[in-house]
């Protein structure tokens, strides 16, 4: 069974990634596997500045899934490169994805440059979907125009290749995604979570003292495939698929949809050795289906 795939020249030893946010810079996982034998994972999204994030509360419960609005914590660029690179590579030897996020054209810029020069990166995933901020993320996700612009300045000064992870929240994905490809995004990652609240009965004032939040988990997944089908029709790069993963059936399933590789995100905070699991599990599916090598099955339910 060949579990290989290639993300823009980047070899993975397979498709399984936890998602940005989901696995912090990998530490904390490193206690329950050998981390090492992800295909990657994509580090906490990283800004310019330390971000301590949202007011507490930041999470809510929901059916199938689950609300979150930390507000992209993280220690900044600075510290990242300084501290928490060098200590992951003691115990990770894989292509790292760097999710870099900001509020203005110039933070995105600065970061990616930056990052761009660690060679432990192999990707650098561009997050213009935050739902969970005010100003910046998501602001420049929801409007071709401006994906399109920071996606060329990001281009201009990265020395990796360059995927853009795309918000949910859009009247037309595919259209975000044509722009991203046009300014020159070596691929794209979909979809970011799905904005959302629940209101405390008893308070009568929404749980999130953002109010708003990011819907991830089991729920997302139908949506999600939905879109990961769609853009893989409407452009001509690579696609991370993300969104609702939580086993190797659901792996094959987005890849068969048009996933070149596949994000696991929520189900990491419900069952820690989820990734584990799932690539131990991928190889007797693929036997069940008939499947030798993962890269063959990319995009195939459009055939």
């Amino acid at each position: 069974m060949d579990l290989s795939v290639t993300l823009s020249g980047v070899k993975l030893q397979n498709p399984v990634i936890p998602a940005s946010g989901c696995f912090g810079y990998g530490q904390e996982f490193r206690a329950f596997y050998d981390i090492d034998m992800l295909g990657s994972f994509s580090c906490k999204g990283t800004t310019l500045e330390p971000r301590f994030g949202n007011e507490l509360p930041r999470v809510a419960e929901c059916a199938s899934g689950m609300l979150n609005a930390v507000g992209l914590q993280n220690p900044g660029i600075h510290a990242v490169i300084a501290e928490e690179l060098p200590r992951l590579k003691e115990h990770f030897h894989q292509p790292l994805i760097a999710n870099i996020s900001g509020f203005a054209l110039e933070e995105y810029t600065q970061c990616c440059e930056m990052i761009s020069q660690c060679e432990q990166v192999g990707i650098i995933e561009l997050n213009i979907s935050c739902p969970n901020v005010h100003g910046g993320g998501m602001a420049f996700g929801v409007c071709p125009k401006s994906a399109a612009e920071v996606t060329a300045a990001c281009k201009k000064v990265s020395a990796k290749p360059l995927y853009v992870k795309l918000s949910p929240n859009v009247t037309d994905i595919c259209e975000i995604a044509r722009a991203c490809e046009a300014a020159g995004a070596d691929g794209l990652s979909l979809i970011n979570t799905l904005l959302g609240m629940r209101i405390d009965l008893k308070a009568r004032k929404p749980v999130l003292a953002n109010k708003f939040g990011g819907l991830s988990g089991p729920a997302i997944f139908p949506v999600a495939l939905r879109m990961v089908y769609q853009v893989f029709g409407a452009v001509k790069i690579p696609i991370m698929g993300m969104g609702g993963v939580s086993n190797a059936r659901d792996v094959i399933e987005m890849m068969l949809a048009g996933a070149g590789a596949v994000q696991v995100g929520a189900a990491n905070l419900v069952n820690p050795y989820v990734c584990k699991e799932i690539i131990e599990e991928l190889p007797a599916v693929m036997q069940q289906l008939d499947i030798t090598s993962l890269k063959d099955i990319i995009g195939g339910a459009h055939t």
